[in-house]
């Protein structure tokens, strides 16, 4: 009791902005309490302070600023008998500007680099780290503390808190003296436009030891937040750089007559130069009240990235990042489907024997049953369910032809290297010359066959494009989907059905293209508008449908019937 006398006269000694602290380390629900009325040896009446109380995982921590309680004269703590004398009491009085020091953080582009450090010398238990300029999700940083003690003697360990005082995100490390310790700092929502505090990292220290702060820009979790916060985005740049190189197969075929690899033209046309610059001139224009009202007076919708800046949740450099992941995606999707096509074909060709190569005509009165029955089962089904049937199709389809065109190929291989292992005999050995009725037929088959080989090799690659474009139509509308299986004891029927429509309109479309080849766009007089409108079709994607991925399958639909457009004009 002889403690709490000494801390009482403390209290009515010290001034009202100072700040007392108590850390204990019993338990117990009540523990702390203040007198209000009391005279030299009692206290007649006090309020239960517990409530205020911190449960932090080594200790319990009350934090008292005096000016908000004026009639207190003393602080009892309450110690049950059953505790004795094993329990740790730490009190201590201050100002708190004397115990919160700033840090600055580094900036975005230091890439880990440089770093901002601070020094202190503890004299208490408590510190108060700042850190300045901390307020969007795209930061992100490790911040390490290295701790040193003037002695070697056993010390409770210490308890490190980063608190973001505008959200419910904090996180408590306990380590021990001396250590190093490091945390990660990042926000789950960005600082309020009209709250002013700084996130703070919370030492609670010994009192003779030194506390060493450092903090760094963390390049991959900063990847990571744009990753956590943007994820949903990316369908949108692997369908807009998919589209990019579809234009660019159509415009290779438009010049040279021969398809482009999927693989080829993606490294040469998906770049974010030929889509990002437009985007962001929409979203500076935007800023201005006579371009606002133009795009206001075309029904357009507002740009995703004008939302997202509104909202903190956007700068530039995120598209750019977010494209590069898109390609890559897109890319080695490519090198996945091309890798599954092969085992798929190499499988079908040692249990089935393959078909010859021949033209396909765009429709037939089976085709066209097909297609109305498909379309039937989008209406009164799920849309998702027509659309997943016809890409099951459409992909037996695609490697029915892989294994038709390996099965040439391979048969020209073979007819190739027999007639130059016979020129060879024939220049060693004499024999007599073969009649014209047995040379004719062979010259003059083999570039016929060659033509119909390439032109079946320049289908099977525009054929592989379309389907991966149909992959993410597909993805996109799996929740549909399951929702649908998930429900259909209940009811047949989707609805509402939010891809209905869209499913109807697909599924006529690639009924037809899945019966295509090249030989037929190659000669269509809107190949050049088909190839050119690609470039478009992405930026306008990517302006609408990041935050609106309903809106993908549209964009795409309509590419894919300008390419059912180019082989019927």
């Amino acid at each position: 009791m002889t403690l709490m006398e000494n801390i009482s006269r403390f209290l009515l000694q010290t001034t009202e902005n100072h700040t007392v602290m108590f850390t204990v380390k019993i338990d117990t629900s009540s523990w702390i309490y203040g007198c209000m009325n009391s005279n030299s040896s009692m206290c007649l009446e006090a309020t239960d302070l517990s409530w205020r109380a911190e449960l932090l995982p080594t200790t319990k921590v009350v934090m008292l600023k005096l000016q908000d309680y004026p009639s207190l004269s003393h602080i009892v703590i309450q110690v049950p008998a059953a505790v004795g004398n094993k329990y740790t009491l730490g009190c201590e009085f201050f100002q708190e500007d004397s115990r919160t020091v700033q840090l600055p953080v580094t900036h975005l582009f230091s890439f880990g680099l440089s770093s901002s450090k601070i020094l202190l010398n503890s004299t208490g238990l408590l510190y108060n780290v700042q850190l300045q300029h901390f307020n969007q999700i795209y930061q992100a940083f490790k911040i390490y503390i290295e701790s040193h003690c003037r002695s070697l003697k056993e010390r409770k360990p210490s308890v490190y808190r980063l608190h973001i005082p505008w959200s419910h995100e904090d996180s408590i490390i306990v380590a021990k003296v001396p250590s190093l310790t490091e945390i990660s700092a990042k926000l789950h929502i960005a600082q309020p436009q009209n709250d002013n505090r700084a996130p703070e990292l919370n030492i609670y220290s010994s009192s003779d030891c030194q506390y060493e702060v450092i903090l760094k820009t963390s390049l991959l979790q900063v990847l990571g937040q744009i990753v956590r916060f943007h994820a949903g985005a990316f369908p949108v740049y692997i369908v807009s750089n998919i589209l990019l190189t579809y234009g660019g197969q159509l415009s290779t075929l438009r010049s040279t007559g021969q398809c482009s690899d999927f693989l080829l033209e993606l490294v040469r046309t998906a770049k974010p130069y030929k889509v990002e610059p437009l985007i962001s001139i929409v979203v500076f224009l935007q800023g201005f009240n006579w371009f606002r009202e133009i795009w206001e007076s075309l029904s357009l919708p507002e740009v995703d990235a004008a939302v997202l800046s509104s909202q903190d949740a956007w700068f530039p450099l995120v598209s750019l990042i977010l494209f590069l992941f898109g390609t890559g995606i897109a890319y080695w999707s490519g090198v996945f489907f091309s890798t599954s096509l092969r085992l798929f074909s190499s499988l079908w060709l040692t249990l089935i024997r393959p078909t010859v190569l021949q033209k396909d005509k765009l429709i037939t009165p089976r085709r066209l049953c097909g297609m109305l029955s498909l379309a039937l089962v989008s209406w009164t089904t799920c849309g998702a369910f027509a659309v997943f049937l016809t890409y099951l199709q459409y992909l037996f389809k695609v490697i029915k032809l892989h294994v038709n065109v390996r099965a040439e190929q391979n048969k020209l291989n073979r007819d190739s290297d027999h007639s130059q292992e016979t020129s060879q005999n024939s220049s060693i050995h004499t024999v007599k010359p073969q009649s014209s009725m047995d040379s004719v037929p062979e010259e003059s088959q083999s570039p016929a066959n060659s033509t119909t080989i390439a032109e079946a090799v320049n289908s099977l690659k525009m054929h592989f494009t379309i389907l991966n474009l149909f992959t993410w139509i597909v993805l996109l509308n799996l929740p549909s989907l399951i929702y649908w299986l998930k429900n259909l004891r209940y009811n047949v029927r989707l609805d509402p059905d939010p891809c209905r429509s869209t499913a109807i309109i697909i599924v006529c479309i690639l009924e037809i293209l899945m019966n295509s080849s090249t030989s037929e766009v190659k000669s269509s007089k809107l190949l050049k508008i088909a190839a050119k409108v690609q470039l478009p079709l992405s930026v306008a994607m990517l302006a609408f449908g990041r935050m609106h991925l309903y809106r993908v399958p549209h964009f795409v639909t309509f590419s894919l019937l300008l390419h059912v457009l180019c082989c019927v004009v």
